[in-house]
């Protein structure tokens, strides 16, 4: 966790709003995609930015104890069946990958099943409400998981990444996540996950609430981020943190997904204030924890499809747009170059 953090290229963001503003087109008329072009820029220090040849998701994949405790629509074992689906390029993710030439892996930190592999830290994470999610060398363990893959994903050429997630029940930690991030009760974060019934999401909010009273405040508690991590979050949760920072820490921007990714890039921006301007929101989720620290990021999202899929779906459906504000800031020509000299 030594590697510097800088900020992304202030000559280049300016170069690149100057350029955006040079084009022939009328003043604005790019919306978004005028935005977007530019912030790449900048992350890239390239002006036009280059084009995003190779964009590259990790799923992190983990089962959550609070699962067995009525939080979720499914049963946890349905994790592992995902995690073998991924594998396959059968699930949800894999259609839009392959659709917009994204490169997938799916890195088992926490499936609670007899596989075994270098990146497994435990079985499951705890149950928030009743203990620790992990213990303090587990969290370590996780962290090292997440710097790890993104090394691999940047040292294999990546230009953006995103970081994805598998976990029945893993809505509920990442509520507690940005519920004791943002100072909030569980009731004003919690949402209905894989589509709990009122019943269901009663008790999601009063595990969150449990386990946001069981962590408490102060030095210690919710004011610490790396103990947030550890004790509401997950391991798969936690790898993921680690993902986004490394990113940010070696100059690659980072797509963000639904909750679980923005919980992460929101406990990863305490943890390393400066690298949410490495991040930008591929989509708005139906969670309202999502919107939250979306909110509190000062991120506003490419896409708002209603998604709740989660596996960094709508991340993955949004790199159109991201690329497509590329080919705009690259090959739309400048008005000066089509106005006649004098």
């Amino acid at each position: 966790m030594s590697t510097p953090l800088r900020a992304p290229d202030p000559d280049a963001r300016r170069a690149a709003a100057q350029r955006l503003a040079g084009l022939a087109v009328p003043a604005g008329a790019l919306g978004r995609l005028g935005d977007l072009g530019v912030w790449l820029s900048a992350c890239q220090g390239s002006v036009p930015p280059r084009p995003l040849d190779d964009v590259r998701l990790a799923i992190f994949a983990g089962d959550h104890g609070v699962a067995a405790h009525g939080v979720s629509a499914y049963p946890a074992a349905i994790t592992g069946a995902m995690v073998a689906t991924f594998e396959a390029g059968r699930a949800g993710v894999s259609a839009l990958a392959r659709a917009h030439d994204v490169h997938v892996r799916v890195v088992d930190v926490a499936v609670d099943d007899d596989a075994t592999g270098p990146w497994k830290v435990r079985r499951g994470s705890r149950p928030i409400h009743l203990d620790d999610a992990l213990t303090a060398d587990e969290l370590g363990r996780a962290w090292a998981v997440g710097e790890a893959v993104a090394l691999e994903e940047i040292e294999a050429g990546a230009d953006l990444l995103i970081s994805g997630d598998m976990g029945i029940g893993n809505t509920t930690p990442a509520a507690a996540l940005v519920a004791a991030s943002l100072g909030l009760p569980a009731q004003e974060v919690v949402g209905r996950g894989t589509g709990v019934d009122d019943a269901g999401l009663a008790r999601k909010a009063e595990v969150v609430d449990q386990a946001l009273r069981r962590v408490g405040d102060g030095p210690g508690g919710t004011d610490d981020p790396m103990r947030c991590l550890a004790a509401l979050g997950s391991a798969d949760l936690a790898a993921a943190a680690a993902f986004q920072v490394t990113a940010a820490r070696h100059g690659v921007p980072v797509l963000l997904d639904g909750l679980m990714a923005v919980a992460c890039a929101l406990v990863a921006d305490r943890i390393q204030p400066g690298v949410a301007a490495w991040f930008a929101a591929g989509h708005r989720s139906t969670e309202p924890a999502q919107s939250l620290a979306l909110e509190k990021l000062g991120l506003e999202p490419v896409l708002d499809l209603g998604l709740r899929l989660g596996e960094g779906s709508g991340a993955v459906a949004a790199v159109p747009v991201l690329r497509s504000a590329v080919a705009l800031l690259r090959d739309v020509a400048l008005l000066a170059d089509l106005l006649p000299p004098g």
